[in-house]
């Protein structure tokens, strides 16, 4: 029988590049994983960054819904429609600000014979753990039925600040395999069980962030792209998108993360949709986003 297997964790702390990860160890070790990613904005973008390891087939993207609600009936349908192979495992990107306990409710009923109950793993950006302000409730709630929580940055503090962050981890959820991303066998999934934790579930309003997105010049220049990115109001947790930097021939991904990092990388191909810049959280506003890309 095959996992299904949900990533979840808070913007920005590392969810695409574990699913990165997780997939090529299954590559290496002739596993076939199909994956769905999902997202506000364009989650094709996403997606299509995957193709340099995985075929068309085995990559789906959902937008503009949330699949621990109004979009749980579409994702249920793009994993029944997964074939029944050898060695096969589908992983679910779920978008930043899902509500993780509704998810793992929602997930398990409707599924084809050959899946089995899905898990759930975490990761935790040991440096901004719970100094989210009034979205705390929210990172809390996505560690809470998760079977494992990976630890991501540890490298970046002190080893009491990763203690305090494992101390409050197994409070919230006693029964989860806790994992520093150094130490993390993407194998080891396989073995997860559900994990029955009793969670405490928040209002699910919460869970429902304004996002947009918008064209971007292409190309533009690196100077001006960090200018606009720089002037997003910082109640935007996430900023990201696509496009063609200075004279470059390729494109090129960025993000800005909660914290306010701005990350630039090369992109796989030219962006099925158009150069994008995307934002979510509150305040995302299309006119906003144009005035600072003409200005």
């Amino acid at each position: 029988m095959e996992a299904i297997i949900a990533i979840v964790g808070f913007l920005g702390t590392g969810k695409t590049t574990l699913l990165k990860k997780i997939v090529k160890e299954f590559v290496d070790k002739e596993w076939q994983p199909n994956i769905i990613l999902n997202d506000y904005e364009n989650a094709n973008i996403d997606a299509q960054d995957f193709l340099s390891f995985l075929n068309k087939d085995q990559v789906n993207a959902l937008s503009g819904s949330c699949i621990c609600c109004s979009g749980i009936h579409e994702l249920r349908a793009q994993i029944n429609k997964i074939p029944k192979r050898n060695q096969g495992v589908t992983l679910i990107e779920a978008n930043g600000t899902t509500d993780a306990v509704s998810l793992m409710g929602f997930l398990g009923v409707g599924m084809e014979k050959h899946f089995l109950p899905p898990v759930q793993i975490a990761v935790v950006d040991v440096r901004n753990w719970q100094k989210r302000g009034v979205y705390n409730e929210l990172e809390a709630n996505q560690v809470q039925v998760s079977s494992m929580i990976v630890l991501n940055y540890v490298d970046h503090v002190y080893i009491e600040r990763v203690v305090q962050v494992e101390q409050d981890l197994c409070e919230l959820n006693s029964k989860a395999q806790i994992v520093h991303w150094d130490s993390f066998d993407a194998l080891s999934l396989i073995k997860l069980d559900t994990n029955k934790n009793n969670a405490i579930k928040m209002e699910h309003n919460k869970a429902h962030w304004s996002s947009c997105s918008v064209e971007l010049p292409d190309p533009i220049s690196s100077k001006k792209l960090t200018q606009i990115v720089g002037s997003i109001s910082k109640n935007i947790l996430r900023v990201k998108g696509c496009t063609r930097l200075d004279d470059n021939d390729f494109y090129s991904h960025f993000e800005r993360t909660p914290t306010g990092e701005l990350y630039i990388r090369p992109y796989n191909g030219k962006p099925v949709t158009g150069p994008k810049l995307l934002t979510i959280g509150p305040g995302s506003d299309p006119e906003i986003l144009n005035t600072l890309i003409r200005g």
